[in-house]
């Protein structure tokens, strides 16, 4: 067969003949196992695995790799047992094909959850062995060059999936030229139409500017050689889907986008990397800010290159890339680049292994943190960025982090217990707040304290996936241990209140009890309770064995709840009347969210009041703690500069305007809104009096709903 022999002699080339022999062997194996089945085009089915380990072998990859493409759908479509490969190809090769047959879900699962499931599986995959997903980026590839075969709708999905998920992968490991395959293929399935219109209008304008790129080039070439310079100077020509998604995004014309020449120079050493961009710079006058070095300051993917923009001939700005010849094969291929697995690996082959590696690791950490695998799935896509900053500890280590993150990002990314004890951070040695976006750089110093811990507003604006899965992981076991010690409260309350006493319960009632219900400890009654999935009273009468009916108008009245302001994430305060310390309050039990304090005046509880189950009593701690929203009305005059007084007058009592709104009543009065956050009623009173002696202010009043 032809396909095979060109395959084994592109293998003679870097393997052994012994391995030959063997990727040979494994033919012939799948040739047989799939005897009789074809693929939609018609063709041997055995064509496929054959052109998965061709796109392998043009990757330089070792002979089990290739291997386990030829073998990677015996598994699931023929019934050969794993153990049969093993047996005859060994443990390492039979491994890799289990791993990449359990992926063979993912594709055609039309369910979310279950598109998220088969994902956590080729993370575990992964994590076993990374060659696992170079053989199925393979597989997908030439899945997608024959495309042609399926109908529409599956063109469509199969490219949504590839342009979603598996180009980004490539990227992330590297692979550019896989990335571009497979962003060009996945477009054309998706926008034909406009896929053939750009096209087309690549070809015109090529033709159309071919010599103004001839001349560019001649003049590099000759700038390089009048330096000594040994150097390979190609024109780099953008791909379609970038000149399509950078239309998109940046709203740009295509002639605009392809008004740019674009040079890529290789040469042979680090050290002429940088005498060439001397060079360059020295021909063409650079762009300023447009300097970025990959060089001493890799992408996370193992990238490294010189870039910078310059001005041309007639003004044209002109793209180069500076990079030697294994930075372009990296650059290229990857982690397949230098595979590790090869004799003789090169510093950067291991380099870019080990980052591989890492990113795999921190996939494995995300999956533990991740609810269920919708959320992994969501954390995975954040992860697959495609633009990076650099930032700096105040030791001097670089992280590269994606555009857009923030100090909290950062810090999760130094180390776990630093983002969740964070409380403040420094960039260049001055204060910021912990949402300030970074740029490429800064210093940032994180500053933490003994008992901090996440606030649930982060997720607003942290940009990492790591730092997403962190604070959420974080806030369920937070919810998971407020809501026990609430729970236990709630029904010590409703217990003291039947004259009952759950220290002194009788152990035999206590364990008939949890024998008559689905959950298995009392810690999980308190949870229940305390989220208020479960009713207090009514637990506490099937305790003491006082009946389980609803308590009726003669029960003895519960004492109310003790509010301290410490309860965490489980007891929370209405938005509709903003109860604060000095209000009497009563509790609304809601199911999933806890005890909700309410105003015991607040229109929103007269309904629920006439149902013990939905309300609790309450009462505020002696001595409460922490900050309550409160929220005022203030009639004033329109005059300039008004807003800024109020906003000096309360901020000079050292309290925060959380929310401040303005609405014009007619040519001379206005009402303003604040939601200021105070301590207690003391604190309020306080407001007020500085407030009315605010010139203009005719009259401040709390809201009452």
């Amino acid at each position: 067969m032809a396909q095979l022999s060109a395959l084994t002699d592109k293998l003679r080339g870097y393997l052994a003949p012994e391995q030959v022999d063997a990727v040979r062997r494994a033919y012939y194996y799948s040739e047989q196992a799939h005897d009789g089945q074809v693929r939609r085009t018609g063709q041997p089915y055995v064509t496929h695995p054959l052109a998965v380990a061709g796109i392998l072998a043009d990757m330089r990859m070792d002979h089990q790799s290739l291997i386990a493409a030829l073998l990677h759908d015996v598994i699931e479509d023929t019934g050969i047992a794993k153990e049969s490969l093993e047996a005859q190809f060994g443990p390492a090769v039979a491994e890799l094909v289990d791993g990449v047959s359990k992926l063979t879900l993912f594709e055609s699962s039309s369910r979310a959850e279950a598109q998220a499931e088969n994902f956590q599986k080729m993370a575990l995959a992964m994590a076993r062995d990374i060659r696992v997903i170079l053989v199925k980026l393979a597989d997908r590839l030439h899945n997608m060059r024959t495309l042609d075969a399926l109908k529409p709708e599956q063109r469509r999905r199969i490219a949504h999936e590839t342009l979603e998920i598996y180009a980004p992968i490539a990227q992330r490991l590297g692979m550019n030229n896989i990335r571009t395959e497979f962003e060009d293929l996945g477009f054309a399935a998706l926008h034909p139409m406009r896929s053939r219109r750009i096209q087309a209008a690549v070809r015109k304008a090529r033709g159309n500017r071919k010599e103004i790129v001839s001349q560019a080039q001649r003049k590099i070439e000759a700038c390089l050689t009048a330096e000594d310079i040994s150097a390979h100077v190609v024109g780099r020509e953008k791909h379609l889907y970038s000149i399509y998604s950078k239309m998109r995004s940046k709203r740009k014309s295509f002639s605009e986008i392809m008004d740019v020449f674009a040079f890529r120079i290789v040469v042979d050493s680090v050290d002429s990397c940088y005498r060439t961009l001397g060079a360059v710079h020295n021909l063409y006058k650079p762009l300023p800010g447009h300097f970025k070095d990959y060089i001493a300051i890799p992408k996370a993917n193992g990238y490294q290159s010189l870039h910078t923009v310059l001005f041309g001939m007639h003004g044209v700005p002109i793209e180069i890339q500076i990079r030697t010849a294994e930075m372009e094969e990296m650059a290229n291929n990857g982690i397949a680049a230098h595979w590790l697995y090869k004799t003789g690996t090169t510093e950067g082959a291991k380099t870019g292994h080990s980052r591989a590696r890492q990113w795999v690791q921190g996939l494995l950490e995300m999956q533990q943190r991740a609810g269920n695998s919708l959320e992994f799935i969501e954390n995975m896509k954040i992860d697959l960025f495609p633009d990076e900053v650099y930032v700096f500890t105040p030791k001097g280590a670089i992280l590269a982090l994606p555009t857009g993150v923030t100090a909290v990002d950062f810090a999760y990314a130094v180390h776990t217990d630093i983002g969740n004890g964070c409380v403040a951070c420094r960039i260049d040695r001055n204060l910021a707040p912990l949402s300030t976006v970074l740029q490429s750089g800064q210093s940032v110093e994180i500053v933490t304290a003994p008992r901090a811990r996440p606030n649930p507003t982060w997720l607003n604006f942290v940009v990492t996936a790591k730092a997403r899965a962190n604070i959420r992981h974080f806030l369920k076991g937070q919810q998971h241990s407020e809501s026990i010690e609430l729970g236990r409260r709630l029904l010590e309350k409703a217990m003291t209140a039947l004259d009952g006493d759950l220290k002194t319960l009788d152990p035999r009632r206590l364990q008939q009890f949890l024998a008559e219900t689905p959950r298995a400890s009392l810690d999980a009654i308190y949870e229940e309770i305390g989220l208020g999935n479960r009713v207090a009273a009514l637990t506490a009468r099937r305790l003491l064995g006082a009946g389980e009916g609803v308590p009726g108008p003669n029960s003895p009245e519960p004492s109310p709840l003790v509010i301290r302001g410490t309860e965490g994430i489980v007891l929370s305060y209405a938005k509709c009347c903003h109860p604060i310390p000095g209000d009497a309050i009563v509790g609304h039990i809601s199911a999933g969210r806890g005890v909700v304090v309410h105003r015991a005046s607040c229109n929103n509880m007269a309904e629920i009041l006439e149902d013990p189950e939905k309300s609790t009593p309450l009462r505020w701690a002696d001595k409460t703690k922490g900050e309550f929203a409160c929220e005022l009305l203030v009639e004033l005059e329109n005059r300039k500069g008004v807003i800024a007084a109020i906003a000096n007058g309360i901020s000079g009592l050292d309290v925060n305007i959380e929310k401040i709104t303005m609405e014009e009543r007619d040519s001379q009065l206005s009402q303003v809104r604040l939601i200021v956050a105070i301590p207690d009623r003391i604190a309020l009173a306080r407001v007020i009096r500085r407030m009315r002696t605010i010139k203009s202010v005719l009259k401040v009043s709390r809201v009452r709903h």
